[in-house]
């Protein structure tokens, strides 16, 4: 990992995600009574847990509402979750004033053009590998993964390897005793 990247990961106390297309790939799945379907990666969600049990917020700032999110934020533990977020920029920065957090210690995680202003404000900014190229070319990092295929875990996975939280998570999974 890069350096500089390095030292942007360790003063990251708060991640904060958009949803569609971060967090699921895209796609929403509307049936005839007009609920609503999103697919989750499983493994972005045991990133996400095990991100916040080494001591790092995470909130989900998206521009829709979807009782989906609220479903998966709470299964996975999640308790801030901000919808209907049209401008986040404005909204982000509200929340950060209101608990007293610079922006650079904040990471993002989005993946079209509404993220942009988001990744100017954060200490650390990452679009998918499936974002638009205008929106990848503005993050300080650009995802192996696509959104919803293991892009958050990717960035969690960092985040805990530069703030030396792998250790822990090797030694709770046995991955040092001959795994």
């Amino acid at each position: 990992m890069d350096i500089s990247l390095s030292e942007k990961l360790k003063k990251i106390v708060l991640l904060v995600l958009d949803v569609d297309g971060v967090l699921t790939d895209g796609k929403i799945i509307i049936d005839d009574l007009g609920n609503e379907s999103k697919n989750f990666h499983v493994r972005d969600g045991h990133g996400l847990r095990l991100l916040m049990r080494g001591g790092v917020d995470v909130m989900l700032l998206t521009g829709r509402t979807s009782k989906v999110v609220k479903h998966r934020a709470d299964e996975l533990g999640i308790r801030d979750v901000y919808q209907g977020a049209k401008d986040k920029a404005p909204m982000l920065e509200e929340i950060l004033g209101e608990r007293g957090l610079s922006g650079e210690c904040i990471a993002y995680v989005g993946d079209d053009v509404v993220d942009i202003p988001v990744f100017r404000m954060v200490g650390f900014s990452a679009a998918v590998a499936d974002a638009p190229e205008y929106v990848r070319a503005q993050a300080d990092y650009v995802t192996e993964k696509g959104g919803g295929a293991g892009a958050v875990r990717e960035i969690c996975d960092m985040i805990m390897g530069a703030q030396g939280a792998w250790s822990e998570v090797r030694a709770r999974y046995g991955m040092d005793a001959g795994g």
